[in-house]
C-alpha cells in the first residue's frame, strides 16, 4: 500500500508553472487569473510571491467551499515536479512558510533528551526523545511545527521522520536496557504495517533492541477511532516494542481508555501532578489511576514534576517512574552523554 501522504513532494519550487485543477468544468472554463485568458489552467511564476498572488485572486473570487476543491502541482519543461496534486489550503500553507517546509523536507531538526527516573532509587530508567531545531537552522517551536505540518498536509511525513531521527540520533549514546520514549501521532498512521516500516527499519539498522523502544501516543488530538489506535499499538507490540499512553487525567484521556488500550506505560498528566501533595482531589484521582494501572499490569509515570514535595508524594503513593524539570530538563546529547557511550 502507498498512501497519498507518503507520495507528497512537499517543497514547492521557487519558480515554475503552477497548474490549477478543479472538478467543476464550469469553474475551470471560466477561470481567469492574472493576465491569463479565461479557462487557462497553467500560471507561470518566477517567485513564490507571484504564486501567492494567484492564490489571493482565487480567494477573492471563490467561496471557501469552492476553494477546498482546487488543487495544484508545478511543472517545469512540461514535467511535473510534484508526485501528486495538493489541495488549495495545504498549498497556501507551503507557499507562505517555505522555511518550515524546508525543516521537514531536509530534516533540519535534532533530538533532545529528558531523563526518566526510577522514582524509588532516582536512577536513570530512560529518556524521552524530543524534536528540537538544529543549531544554526530555522527557529521553530516543536508544537507549532506539528500544527503547521497538519495544515500543510505534511503531518505524516514529519511524524515518520521525527520517529526515525529519534532512533538514529539516540543509537550512539544510549546503552542497551535504557528505555527511549518516542512520541507519535495516531492520525498520521493510515496503515501501521506500511507506515511504520521506516521506524522498524531504523531500529534494525542501528542495532536498537526493540524492547528498549516505547512509543507514546501524543494526546494533542482526540482519539476518534479507538479500533484503529488499538491496531497501531498491536503492531508495535508484535515487533517487540512497548507503548505508552500520555496525559492520562486530561480531557478525553480517561481510565476507560486506559483499560481498553492496556498500554505498557501510562503517563499521568502534568496538570494533575502539579501541587498534588497539597490537593486531596488530585490525590484521589492519581490513586484511582494507580489502582487501575496495577490491575492491568501497566507501569505508571508521573510527568511534569517540578518540586521535591511532588516527587515525595508520588513516591509514597507507589508511582514507579518520574519525569520533570525537578530531575532534568530536555537537553542535547552533548549535555547528557559526554562520554559518548556506544550501543
Amino acid at each position: 500500500m502507498t498512501c497519498s501522504a507518503c507520495l507528497h513532494t512537499p517543497a514547492i519550487p521557487d519558480k515554475g508553472i503552477m497548474v490549477v485543477s478543479h472538478p467543476n468544468p464550469s469553474i475551470m472554463s471560466n477561470l481567469k487569473l492574472a493576465s491569463q485568458p479565461a479557462g487557462e489552467r497553467e500560471f507561470p511564476y518566477h517567485t513564490l510571491k507571484e504564486a501567492e498572488d494567484v492564490l489571493a485572486q482565487l480567494e477573492n473570487e471563490y467561496s471557501r467551499h469552492a476553494l477546498e476543491h482546487f488543487s495544484f502541482h508545478v511543472e517545469e519543461d512540461g514535467i511535473s515536479r510534484m508526485a501528486t496534486s495538493v489541495p488549495f489550503f495545504e498549498w497556501k500553507e507551503r507557499i507562505l512558510r517555505p522555511d518550515l517546509v524546508s525543516v521537514i523536507t531536509n530534516e533540519l531538526f535534532t533530538t533532545h533528551y529528558q531523563p526518566i527516573l526510577h522514582l524509588l532509587s532516582e536512577g536513570i530508567y530512560g529518556y524521552e526523545l524530543l524534536l528540537r531545531p538544529i543549531e544554526g537552522g530555522p527557529a521553530f517551536y516543536p508544537y507549532e511545527l506539528f500544527q503547521f505540518a497538519e495544515r500543510a498536509g505534511l503531518q505524516s511525513l514529519l511524524d515518520s521522520r521525527a520517529r526515525v531521527a529519534a532512533i538514529r540520533n539516540s543509537a550512539p549514546h544510549i546503552q542497551k536496557g535504557i528505555k527511549r520514549f518516542i512520541n507519535f501521532l495516531p492520525s498520521s498512521i493510515y496503515d501501521p504495517n506500511h507506515c511504520l516500516k521506516t521506524t522498524f527499519h531504523a531500529a534494525a539498522e542501528t542495532g536498537t533492541d526493540p524492547a528498549d523502544l516505547i512509543f507514546e501516543v501524543v494526546e494533542t488530538e482526540e482519539i476518534l477511532d479507538m479500533n484503529h489506535l488499538q491496531t497501531i499499538l498491536e503492531v508495535y507490540k508484535e515487533k517487540g516494542m512497548k507503548v505508552a499512553l500520555d496525559d492520562l487525567g486530561a480531557g478525553h484521556s480517561t481510565e476507560e481508555v486506559l483499560v481498553r488500550l492496556k498500554p505498557n506505560y501510562v503517563k499521568i498528566d502534568r496538570d494533575l501532578i502539579s501541587f498534588c501533595d497539597a490537593n486531596i482531589e488530585k490525590q484521589q484521582k492519581i490513586k484511582n489511576i494507580i489502582k487501575t494501572s496495577s490491575d492491568i499490569h501497566t507501569l505508571v509515570l508521573a510527568e511534569g514534576i517540578e518540586r521535591k514535595e511532588e516527587a515525595d508524594w508520588c513516591r509514597l503513593a507507589g508511582i514507579q517512574l518520574a519525569q520533570g524539570y525537578y530531575f532534568g530538563r530536555p537537553s542535547s546529547a552533548d549535555f547528557y552523554f559526554q562520554q559518548n557511550v556506544t550501543v
